[in-house]
C-alpha cells in the first residue's frame, strides 16, 4: 500500500484502525537537515513504529552527514532529495518533519498537507500572522495530523504548572511575563560574495526576495534579518510565548499591542532588535514578552543556566508562579512563602523526545485533539510574536481584530500580515 493510500486508510479507519494498520511502521522524511534536523533525524529515527525514510536539504553535504547519522541510529540509509517538492512526490513519506528556516515553515507545510502527509514542524509555526491561518486550513482541509515544536506542551512539570493555574492555585491571573533573556553575541558584518559548492540557493530563499549570497546571512543567522527570520521574539521567545499565552487560557489574540525596543550596544549586519519589550491588552488581563540579547540579569526565581534566564511568570490575586526549564515554584500570600513546587521530571534528553511520540500516536489516532500542541496553537503563539514585530517596526501601539486577525484600520500594519512571496514559491489564498 502506498504512503498516501495508507494514510487515507487510517484517516478512514479513524479510532477503530485495526491492529494490522496500528501497527504499520510510520515513515517519516525529514526536510533540513543541518542542526535542529539532526535532532529530529536522532529522535524520529529512535521511536518504536517510526523510520527515517528520506532527509532534504538545500546543501548536499548536509544530506550527506544526515544520511550517516540516519544509518547510526536506525541501522538504514534513508533517500535523499534536494527539492522538498521531490520528496513529496515519495509515495512511500507518511510524515514530513520540518527544520528549515521560519521562511520555509508554512509553504512547505502546506504542500505537505496536499501532498498527503501529516507534518511536524518547527517553531515559529510560520513566518507572518497570514500564512499561519493558512497552515491552519490546510491542516483541517485535507484531514492532517499538523504538531508544532513547541515541546513544552509535552513536558510534565510545566502541564502540571498550568493545571495548578487552571484550578486556581494564585487566584485570578492579571498578568504573564514571559523572559527570553538569551545572550546572542554580534554576527559582524559580512559581503556577498558566490554561492558555496553544493548549495541550491534559489530553493533556499524560496519565498524570500531574491538577493546576493551573504555568508552572515545564511547559517542559524537568518533568524536576525526579516526576510528569513522572526527575530529571538520568534526564535527562542516564542516557547515562552506559548507558555504564557497557554497559562492565560487565551484561544483568541488580544486586541492591543505595543513593543518597542531597538538593536543596542553592536554595529553589525543584524536587522532585528536584540532587546525588545511587548505587551498585549486582552480584556482581564496582560501578557508582557521581554527579549534580552545582552548581558542581563534575570527575574524572581527563573533559573540562571550560565548566561541566560528563560522561562515564565504568572502574577494572580493570590501570588505568583514561576516556571522554566528546571521546574515550578507556587509563592502565596504577602510573604510570598513558597507552597508548592516540582522538579523536572524527564531524563535529559527531554523535551522532543515526548513531543515527537505524541505526534506518532495522534498519526495512528487521526484525532488532532489528541495533539499536544496542534497546528492552531501554534499559530496563535506565533501570531503574537508576529503582532509584536509589526508593532516594533511601525514604531506605535496597535489596535487588532482577533476575529479577522488584521490590524484595525491601519494599511502600513496590515501590509505586514503577509509578504510579497516570490513564484512558484507562493502560499495560496486557497490551499
Amino acid at each position: 500500500m502506498s504512503g498516501i493510500h495508507r494514510r487515507s486508510f487510517l484517516l478512514a479507519a479513524g479510532a477503530s484502525m485495526t491492529a494490522a494498520g496500528a501497527n504499520d511502521r510510520i515513515n517519516v522524511g525529514v526536510i533540513g537537515v543541518r542542526s535542529r534536523g539532526r535532532e529530529h533525524i536522532e529522535v524520529f529515527g529512535g521511536q518504536p513504529g517510526a523510520r527515517v525514510a528520506a532527509v532534504c536539504d538545500i546543501d548536499q553535504a548536509q544530506n550527506e552527514r544526515a544520511v550517516q547519522l540516519a544509518e547510526k541510529v536506525q541501522g538504514s540509509k534513508p533517500r535523499t532529495y534536494q527539492d522538498i517538492r521531490r520528496l513529496l512526490e515519495d509515495k512511500e513519506i507518511d510524515a514530513v518533519s520540518i527544520a528549515t528556516c521560519n521562511h520555509w515553515h508554512a509553504l512547505a507545510a502546506i504542500w505537505a498537507c496536499q501532498a498527503g502527509k501529516d507534518v511536524y514542524v518547527e517553531k515559529p509555526a510560520s513566518h507572518n500572522i497570514w500564512e499561519g491561518r493558512k497552515m491552519v486550513e490546510a491542516a483541517r482541509k485535507y484531514g492532517r495530523i499538523v504538531q508544532t515544536g513547541m515541546q513544552s506542551r509535552s513536558i510534565i512539570h510545566k502541564q502540571r504548572a498550568i493545571e495548578l493555574l487552571r484550578q486556581g492555585v494564585i487566584g485570578r491571573i492579571y498578568m504573564a511575563k514571559g523572559l527570553c533573556y538569551k545572550r546572542r553575541k554580534s554576527i559582524g558584518k559580512g559581503a556577498d560574495g558566490p554561492v558555496p559548492a553544493g548549495v541550491d540557493y534559489n530553493l533556499w530563499l524560496g519565498p524570500a526576495p531574491m538577493r546576493p549570497f551573504n555568508a552572515v546571512r545564511f547559517h542559524y543567522n537568518w533568524h536576525w534579518f526579516w526576510d528569513t527570520g522572526n527575530g529571538d521574539i520568534g526564535n527562542q521567545g516564542v516557547h515562552e510565548m506559548d507558555i504564557a499565552r497557554w497559562g492565560l487560557n487565551k484561544k483568541t489574540l488580544p486586541r492591543k499591542v505595543h513593543s518597542t525596543g531597538g538593536k543596542f550596544g553592536y554595529d553589525d549586519d543584524q536587522e532585528t532588535p536584540n532587546t525588545q519589550l511587548a505587551t498585549f491588552e486582552y480584556d482581564d488581563c496582560v501578557l508582557v514578552f521581554e527579549v534580552r540579547g545582552l548581558l542581563s540579569g534575570g527575574e524572581s526565581s527563573i533559573h540562571w543556566d550560565g548566561s541566560n534566564f528563560i522561562g515564565n511568570l504568572f502574577f494572580g490575586t493570590e501570588g505568583f508562579l514561576s516556571v522554566d526549564v528546571n521546574g515550578f515554584q507556587v509563592y502565596l500570600g504577602e510573604e510570598r512563602k513558597l507552597a508548592r513546587e516540582m522538579s523536572f521530571q524527564e531524563p535529559r534528553a527531554w523535551d522532543t523526545t515526548p513531543h515527537m511520540a505524541n505526534f506518532l500516536q495522534a498519526m495512528r489516532t487521526r484525532r488532532h485533539t489528541d495533539l499536544t500542541c496542534d497546528i492552531e496553537e501554534g499559530h496563535l503563539s506565533a501570531a503574537l510574536c508576529h503582532m509584536a514585530n509589526v508593532s516594533y517596526r511601525t514604531g506605535r501601539k496597535l489596535t487588532f481584530d482577533p476575529a479577522a486577525e488584521k490590524f484595525s484600520g491601519d494599511a502600513e500594519a496590515n501590509r505586514h500580515l503577509s509578504r510579497v512571496y516570490r513564484a512558484p514559491f507562493v502560499v495560496p489564498e486557497k490551499v
